[in-house]
């Protein structure tokens, strides 16, 4: 009798049509000028006030700081001015350099750079003192909303500003990317690939030229075929590196862009060329394979026409052994298909789930913690068919944590993260411990590590497999998104997600004549409390539990609760009367030592407990199975601070979730499809939390 939940573990995907308003009162950018507009006024953005608590969360404002529009700044304010390019951006005294960075890259790709920031706004037509910006957030585009009320200082922007006096579209961008993250303070310290995944909805990888694999070459190449951005860098060993031009024209500490890759015939042999392009329009490669270099002379007229393009326009192209001598980082975003133009060559092909940890019951930490790890989240992934031109599959796994940098002013941060690849047997739901006690993972990230999103990428024969991300302790909760990027489509699902119960019908009990010397005794003692009706009550029902249980020395618990013995009775009072006759509790005795055994096998230490991360397995045994959703729940209102459940409420949940289970039985298909769409609600009534 399976059962459906709603809180299903793959997630929607962005709307490619438009997205989702962030204001708290639901009204989008448009209503809300509108509104301004017609009552001709400006606007004042409530959940973003010009105020101090919009600066920083952690100190106090340093300086006299005011908060102005930009028409109160200049007499002229423009949106943008003769295009949005890298010029426009200019670091104020936020440490956001990775933000400023990647906002240079979004300069450089008009259709991503179109989304982001919308062009339908200025200060002059329909002026309302309100922008809007959307991000990529989770798997869903948000569109922010903003004043244009900027901090100042002696009417000098202090934070991210134009080169321009008179341009404000960076200066808001910044802004509207703040009230993201809860705060400017909350911008501080970060990776340029965060910003860039977040202004495209894309995955990032990141290569080191000198530690790279063979086939390099061929992943940017496909990337760039699949609308990928791309970029490198050169590192500095110093501050007095940063921007020092080499020898050979290249710029140590700048962030370059990739645009194109190529093979060319150069006297029967085969050359592969990159072209990268300095951000400045200008300072190019003056190496092999630049403008004005020989090597051209070797290639065909229709090469030579096809690729070379001699100005100084700060695109070069250079052989690709040169550029992995000579640059030190690569960077790749790759795109979702969502995110793609039409005339893209090729697509990704993506799968994703969204979870999350909670202590107590899938907070299971990494392989070095082999008791809990089985209980992470676990995703299979099927990869049915091998790419194009290999007999391999080709992936990008990326695991990203979610919220953390609002959560920074809650004193939460980063957690450590990564994730396991496993063989994955058929036919199998959530792997139990001795699965990963004895199979060793066939990929996994390279390291552990404290940033908002990792991601690997893996070549893997066609097969199913299993996924388990983890954060690297235990009981360490967060939210996460799982992507997986696969260049032909892969059958992805989650472990655990099902919600059955196989649970037969108890044989009938035992004629008075044939009872065994267990059940002879139990019957005296009934018989005692019971009164002329021959029934037990719910605190008859009490006593006699605890008299009895407190006899068995393996059982170590300080009784059963009136709650547990109410929830007895409902399970087991065929006919309704509220009270129990000794042929139901003959029946319940019989399901009671099942579960003590159950128990037993679980307190390993005898300490009169079971870890909660075992409620899983527990469960399993007594033939009910829980999604990790529904597990989570009970876990919580049953497991103490230190993951444990004792002896009264364990039985309390198997019971509550066998009566659960019962009331299902019962009900009509149409009654249950009511069920199915509300089962998390249904589950909590009948637990009482």
């Amino acid at each position: 009798m399976p059962l459906q939940s709603t809180l299903s573990g793959r997630g929607s995907g962005a709307d490619p049509n438009g997205a989702v308003n962030t204001q708290s009162d639901g009204k989008s950018f448009e209503e809300l000028r509108n509104e301004c507009l017609q009552k001709g006024v400006l606007f004042e953005d409530q959940d973003f006030p010009a105020a101090s608590s919009s600066l920083y969360y952690s100190e106090s404002v340093p300086v006299d700081i005011q908060w102005k529009r930009p028409k109160e700044i200049c007499k002229d304010p423009k949106f943008i001015v003769g295009g949005a390019d890298k010029t426009d951006i200019c670091q104020g005294q936020l440490g956001d350099c990775w933000l400023l960075a990647a906002i240079a890259s979004l300069t450089l790709k008009q259709e991503a750079l179109a989304r982001v920031v919308p062009q339908d706004q200025d200060f002059d037509r329909r002026y309302a003192g309100i922008f809007h910006f959307q991000f990529w957030s989770h798997n869903q585009w948000l569109d922010v909303v903003v004043d244009d009320r900027l901090p100042v200082v002696r009417n000098k922007l202090i934070m991210l500003h134009s080169a321009s006096n008179d341009e404000f579209w960076s200066a808001l961008l910044e802004k509207a990317y703040a009230k993201l993250h809860g705060s400017y303070e909350s911008l501080k310290g970060g990776s340029t690939m965060e910003a860039m995944e977040d202004f495209t909805g894309g995955v990032g990888e990141n290569y080191e030229t000198k530690n790279s694999p063979e086939n390099l070459f061929s992943i940017m190449k496909k990337a760039l075929d699949r609308g990928s951005m791309m970029g490198c860098s050169i590192d500095i060993t110093s501050s007095a590196e940063s921007e020092a031009k080499t020898t050979t024209g290249l710029v140590k500490g700048h962030a370059y862009s990739i645009t194109g890759l190529e093979e060319v015939n150069v006297r029967g042999k085969t050359v592969q060329l990159i072209r990268v392009r300095n951000p400045w329009g200008q300072v190019e490669w003056n190496g092999p394979w630049s403008d004005e270099s020989r090597e051209w002379n070797y290639v065909t007229a229709a090469d030579k026409s096809r690729l070379l393009q001699q100005s100084d326009d700060g695109e070069f192209w250079m052989e690709f052994s040169d550029f992995k001598k000579n640059y030190d980082k690569v960077e790749i975003c790759n795109m979702t298909p969502d995110d793609l133009t039409n005339d893209t060559k090729h697509k990704w092909e993506v799968s994703m789930f969204e979870g999350n940890w909670i202590r107590g019951s899938t907070a299971g930490g990494c392989r070095n913690f082999i008791d809990t790890f089985w209980t992470n989240p676990q995703f299979k992934l099927k990869l049915e068919d091998a790419d194009d031109d290999d007999d391999v599959c080709s992936v990008v796994i990326a695991l990203m944590q979610k919220n953390r940098r609002k959560l920074r002013k809650e004193g939460m941060d980063m957690e450590t993260i990564g994730f396991a690849v496993y063989e994955a047997p058929e036919d199998e739901d959530q792997l139990g411990k001795d699965f990963f006690r004895y199979n060793p993972s066939k990929a996994r990230s390279r390291t552990y590590i404290n940033v908002r999103e990792i991601s690997e990428r893996f070549t893997l024969p066609p097969g199913s497999y299993l996924l388990v991300p983890t954060t690297f302790q235990p009981h360490h909760e967060a939210d996460f998104i799982i992507r997986v990027f696969s260049e032909k489509k892969a059958e992805a699902i989650e472990m655990g997600s099902n919600v059955d119960a196989d649970l037969p019908d108890p044989p009938p009990p035992s004629a008075p004549e044939d009872e065994s010397d267990e059940e002879k005794g139990l019957r005296r003692l009934f018989e005692q409390l019971a009164g002329d009706d021959q029934a037990i009550s719910v605190r008859e029902l009490h006593q006699m539990l605890n008299g009895v249980l407190s006899r068995r020395k393996e059982i170590k618990f300080d009784g059963l609760s009136l709650s547990t013995c109410h929830s007895i009775i409902n399970l087991m009072d065929v006919d309704n009367t509220g009270q129990l006759e000794f042929q139901e509790f003959k029946v319940f005795w019989e399901k009671m030592k099942k579960w003590i055994m159950l128990f037993l096998a679980f307190d390993t230490d005898r300490s009169g407990k079971m870890s909660s991360y075992e409620l899983r397995s527990a469960l399993k045994a007594a033939g009910m199975q829980l999604d990790n959703r529904l597990l989570q729940l009970i876990c919580l209102r049953f497991a103490d601070d230190k993951y444990d459940i004792d002896f009264d409420d364990y039985l309390t949940c198997i019971v509550r979730l066998e009566n659960m289970f019962r009331a299902f039985q019962v009900l009509d298909t149409s009654q249950r499809g009511r069920v199915n769409m509300n089962i998390m609600q249904f589950l909590m009534l009948s637990m009482n939390v």
